[in-house]
């Protein structure tokens, strides 16, 4: 007998039935929270309160109470309400508000819950001109996902749910026959010419193509037989023997004969689109050497870099596959730097180390007295932008002489300006986050007028909108980028529904579950960083420099404090030192365990001992880490070393605190992904790292890698502890994490299998953008509203950098 399809209830009708029938358990649990006075409370709190009145025995535990306060990420308190935003699951969310004098519960929506929100800092809140912006409506008819575990694999469903609507009808195929027909390089015709108008003549050609290709030796080169394919009204871009231009012929009248995604997929990667890429990166200090550590300056630029040396070589193959005599060209386009302070920031072209047709080229921001020559916080570059962009645009059109057939945008301002290329030029844009800081400064939205004489979250977080919901498609490092994990909330999906009161609220910002969404996860360099074991290849030659380093009493401009102890395994950590990357808190747990000071030294690489920093943040670092160094007396058993700039060396670093049988410690507060994570174990180093975010997916907990918590630092510490003491009785258990470290990174953590997705995803979303209404125009127009009245106006209230002389002057 068929099972009854049952309703599903809300968690508004579940408490609402909860209250009917245990009224005095429901008034008694919220009444706790109503005695917390105004304010909102953190997923934490209301889980330690819920649990602190049920293990109590106050109330009776009941599973509707147990699944309400595990599924709710925030409280808001105004006494005698108390709203609830509820996430059953990642990327769905419910709003409910329970009055406890009057015992009622009711559903809000998502304006009504972000207008409850509001008066925690804002009294009227009922003006009805507040703008709110919604852009459910325009990707309402457009094709999603609704699983959860779909979430990241946008390609492979829209290639679903598209190639069977296209394909419904075999003779319904014409659009990629247009698609074809358009493809050239310079006016130059590619796969198909002008004596191929309809599908059939397609069908004849590549049949005949076929019989002659099989009649011919495989190695046979495209050249011997080019003409003949002119004949048939075929160009070159099939491949570059017979052999391949015979699979990639097949693959096509497969689809012709029976449509499948994969085949689709497949076939679209085959197609010559990709030729000319520019990458937007603006801020901070980006150079290939002397640069990491510098404000602003870390990961990401690691992260383009070794992006950059990938796709080009992925690049290179495709198009020798394709049998074509074309050279790609890469632009990373970044701010140019007068002030370079000893790197090569002045230099107007960089060509990129490891490649053949890859650059930097550098542009100025310029103010009205011309050229802005210093450098400025990531924070303060929004009034430059635009003017950055026209700029940009004149200088990609002498640069490359064609209009690029990609731009990848990075960060906040890289996105931007990619956005508004991308609009000007009707190219193909990518977006890659890196790290959105709503979600590393909790509040930030809600308290902006607060934040906003420092970070100017204002002009930050109306950026990102605008380029998340402009870009053809994102690209994440992980699933927690995205949609975060059952307990913990997504970068993206933090911008689903906020509120900036007195600016405008945000009722539906971006849908996690659409299509555009992919998941490309990015390796290390395997040239810099390899497994210690691996002894012929070793640096050697660099072990005096790093002993010097590691272990040298002399304090200087590149090391403060020194080890005692050398036969001590050490822990060893690499970052920015700002707040979210909380090093600082590293040194505190270490400090306040005797056990952990007695089995291991720590080593911070982080800040600059040989000058004042800039960095309003940096700053604040800086005294926290001398006060704990002092607070706890680590000198003996702790290294503070100046940000390194050498990458080579650093890979040998990472070996070395492996012969010291030591282990990785990464302890932000957030990580978008975890870049020195996946070096770390790359190189067979144990690796320790945050739970939230990126490094929660790279490692699997206990078998390449451990999870700590930087929020619980004495766990952290006992974590590290029970590893060490493990290691001490077995010492084969170090191997066993380090050998489960470099398993992982092999699975799934390389840039070759990186650069390969990321040309395929080209291909694809190119493809659909050109057959179907991907481009979403009317999205865009109402972006360019927004972009216009509200972005432009915010802007003019960041004030303007004032240059200090040039050094020398």
């Amino acid at each position: 007998m068929a099972s009854k399809l049952t309703h599903i209830h809300s968690y508004r009708e579940r408490l609402g039935d909860t209250l009917s029938a245990h009224p005095n358990e429901l008034i008694a649990l919220f009444t706790k929270y109503v005695n917390k006075g105004k304010g909102m409370l953190e997923r934490h709190q209301i889980l330690a309160e819920f649990e602190a009145i049920t293990t109590s025995g106050e109330i009776q535990k009941l599973p509707v109470f147990d699944d309400v306060f595990r599924a709710a990420q925030e409280a808001i308190v105004l006494p005698p309400w108390v709203a609830l935003a509820i996430r059953p699951r990642p990327g769905v969310w419910e709003y409910i508000r329970v009055n406890v004098s009057e015992l009622v519960v009711e559903e809000l929506t998502v304006a009504e819950y972000l207008r409850f929100k509001e008066k925690l800092v804002e009294e009227n809140t009922e003006n009805p001109l507040v703008l709110e912006l919604d852009f459910e409506p325009f990707n309402a008819s457009f094709p999603k996902p609704s699983l959860s575990k779909s979430i990241g694999n946008g390609v492979q469903f829209l290639n679903r749910h598209l190639s069977s609507k296209l394909f419904q009808d075999k003779e319904n195929i014409f659009p990629l026959l247009n698609f074809l027909r358009a493809h050239n390089y310079k006016g130059i015709s590619m796969m198909v010419n002008d004596k191929i108008q309809s599908i059939g003549a397609l069908k004849s050609s590549l049949r005949k193509a076929e019989d002659y290709l099989l009649s011919i030796t495989e190695d046979t080169p495209y050249s011997e037989f080019d003409a003949k394919f002119q004949g048939l009204g075929l160009e070159k871009g099939w491949g570059d023997c017979a052999k391949r231009t015979l699979d990639n012929i097949h693959l096509l009248l497969d689809i012709f004969e029976a449509p499948a995604p994969n085949t689709l997929e497949k076939f679209l990667a085959t197609i010559p689109m990709m030729f000319n890429v520019v990458i937007m990166s603006p801020h901070g200090y980006f150079a290939q050497d002397k640069v990491l550590g510098y404000p602003d300056t870390g990961g990401q630029v690691v992260y383009i870099l070794d992006q950059v040396v990938a796709l080009e070589n992925e690049m290179l193959l495709r198009i020798k596959q394709q049998g074509l005599d074309i050279t790609p060209k890469i632009v990373i386009i970044t701010r140019l730097l007068p002030d370079a302070v000893g790197t090569t920031c002045g230099q107007r072209i960089e060509n990129v180390d490891g490649t053949k047709h890859s650059i930097i080229l550098r542009v100025p921001f310029k103010n009205e007295n011309g050229i802005l020559r210093k450098w400025i916080s990531r924070f303060d570059v929004w009034p430059y932008l635009e003017t950055y962009t026209e700029d940009v645009a004149k200088e990609i059109a002498m640069e490359m002489e064609a209009k690029p057939d990609l731009i990848i945008g990075n960060y906040s301002d890289g996105n931007l300006v990619a956005t508004l290329l991308a609009h000007k030029l009707g190219v193909t844009q990518c977006t890659i986050a890196h790290a959105l800081e709503k979600t590393k400064y909790p509040n930030s939205d809600l308290y902006w007028k607060k934040f906003d004489p420092q970070y100017h979250f204002s002009c930050q977080f109306t950026a990102d909108l605008i380029a998340m919901n402009h870009t053809d498609f994102i690209i994440t490092s992980t699933f927690q980028e995205i949609a975060g994990s059952k307990d913990t909330v997504g970068q993206y999906e933090s911008h689903i529904a906020f509120t900036m009161p007195g600016l405008y609220r945000v009722v539906h910002g971006i849908d996690v579950f659409d299509p555009k969404f992919n998941i490309v996860s990015p390796g290390a360099d395997m040239s810099v960083y390899y497994p210690y074991t691996e002894t012929e290849k070793r640096l050697t030659h660099l072990h005096p420099e790093i002993e010097e380093l590691l272990y040298s009493k002399e304090d200087n401009t590149e090391h403060k404090f020194y080890l005692e102890d050398k036969n001590k395994p050490i822990i060893f950590s690499m970052a920015r030192l700002d707040r979210v990357k909380n090093l600082t808190g590293l040194v505190e747990f270490y400090g306040k365990n005797a056990k952990l000071r007695e089995l291991v030294n720590l080593v911070v690489v982080c800040g600059d001992h040989g000058k004042e920093s800039k960095d309003r943040e940096e700053q604040a670092e800086l005294k926290k880490m001398y006060d704990h160094i002092e607070k706890y007396n680590l000198n003996g058993q702790i290294r503070w070393i100046s940000a390194q700039m050498n990458r080579v060396r650093n890979g040998e670093l990472y070996r070395y605190i492996c012969d010291t049988k030591g282990a990785f410690v990464q302890p932000a507060f957030y990580e978008a992904f975890g870049l020195t994570v996946v070096e770390s174990m790359t190189c067979g180093l144990p690796t320790f790292a945050t739970c939230n975010g990126g490094p929660a997916e790279i490692i699997v907990n206990g078998v390449s890698g451990f999870h700590i918590d930087p929020y619980k630092g004495d766990e952290a510490a006992e974590i590290l502890v029970n590893f060490f003491e493990k290691v001490k009785v077995d010492p084969g258990y170090w191997e066993k994490i380090s050998n489960g470290g470099l398993q992982r990174i092999y699975e799934k953590y390389t840039w070759k299998l990186y650069s390969e997705r990321l040309m395929t995803l080209t291909g694809v979303y190119g493809f659909w953008k050109y057959v179907s209404n991907l481009e979403r125009r009317e999205t865009r127009r109402y972006l360019e509203m927004f972009y216009a009245l509200k972005h432009r106006k915010m802007v003019e209230a960041v004030p303007l950098a004032v240059d200090a002389a040039p050094n020398g002057a």
